[in-house]
């Protein structure tokens, strides 16, 4: 019993703790300096800026995707209009086109797969032909960073250059 009793004091001393770090207002003032009058044109001078703002797109993301679909901008998506990714991909399943879609037409691509894997043609697949039908998952990309790079080059030691 005194289990749940520690339990409940540890969980309301977390609630309090977050209200209170939650519970502080942001500073109105700016941590940055205001930028003086004296540095404003010459930036500006420098800078190669158009003479008129650039205007984004008033269309939002959704009614890009609403025109996406409605063919005949007519303003309403019809029953085939919404259904004819689904059709396309259908087609690419069907091979033969006879409208209807077999378990060999729709198993395909596994096939193929076996078939590929099974290496000796024995019908079956060992533990090492298996293991090459795992997904290749793609390597994350990293985003290079100038200032990590430089730190880098300093940090190299450099040659013995007296020798």
């Amino acid at each position: 019993m005194w289990r749940f009793l520690v339990g409940g004091v540890a969980a309301l001393l977390m609630v309090g703790a977050v209200l209170l770090f939650m519970g502080k207002r942001a500073r109105s003032d700016s941590v940055l300096p205001a930028l003086s009058a004296a540095v404003a044109p010459a930036a500006q001078a420098n800078d190669p800026l158009p003479a008129t703002v650039p205007e984004a797109s008033e269309k939002t993301r959704e009614q890009k995707r609403f025109d996406r679909y409605d063919k005949d901008r007519d303003g309403k998506i019809t029953r085939d209009e919404y259904l004819v990714a689904r059709h396309k991909a259908f087609a690419k399943l069907d091979t033969n086109g006879d409208g209807r879609l077999s378990f060999d037409e729709w198993a395909a691509k596994a096939e193929t797969k076996f078939a590929a894997a099974d290496a000796d043609k024995s019908g079956t697949l060992t533990a090492p032909e298996f293991a090459t039908t795992a997904v290749k998952r793609k390597a994350a990309r990293r985003v290079k960073c100038p200032e990590r790079e430089a730190a880098a080059v300093a940090e190299q030691p450099k040659g013995d250059e007296g020798e």
